[in-house]
């Protein structure tokens, strides 16, 4: 399945998902399809590994939170954020290290302050790794952080938006 690509979404430095300065960090970027969902797009390394060559279950977790917490600013702005309130994970396959992963996240309800989606993690070869379900408190930035992180560290990412990207 491709999903058309209309917009890539800010990253900041030290962010553990998608940090471009973070050393540990999955370097996780994000784009919003024409159909309001977030596609992310990251490769877990070795420094993410729980069992050999495989993905920490809490590292799936961050990046379906993540994906599905961003999904809100295809509806809103760069500024509006989820933090959440409640993350409900299914595991359905390892999580392979080194490789090119994507998670999909959508809104499934939009109330106001809270909101609520669900999300899936895919393996390369297009299988089903794990799925979450979620609710979130709709924030702005500026409610949960200063100006300086707006203006010096929450940027578009440099790389050019893609076409389109295929599931």
């Amino acid at each position: 399945m491709n999903h058309k690509i209309k917009n890539h979404q800010n990253i900041s430095k030290h962010c553990m998902v998608c940090g471009t300065d973070n050393p540990y960090g999955l370097k996780t970027r994000f784009y919003e399809t024409e159909e309001n969902e977030v596609v992310a797009l990251f490769s877990p390394q070795d420094v993410h590994q729980s069992y050999p060559d495989i993905a920490h279950g809490g590292v799936t977790a961050a990046i379906l939170d993540e994906t599905i917490g961003r999904a809100i600013m295809a509806f809103y702005d760069q500024n509006t954020f989820g933090i959440t309130i409640e993350l409900n994970v299914k595991y359905k396959k390892p999580v392979p290290l080194g490789v090119e992963l994507k998670a999909v996240g959508r809104i499934t309800k939009d109330s106001g302050r809270i909101f609520a989606g669900t999300g899936e993690l895919y393996l390369p070869n297009g299988e089903l790794a794990a799925t979450a379900e979620g609710k979130y408190l709709k924030r702005n930035l500026e409610q949960i952080t200063d100006t300086e992180f707006i203006e010096n560290e929450w940027f578009p990412p440099v790389e050019d938006l893609p076409d389109e990207i295929e599931l």
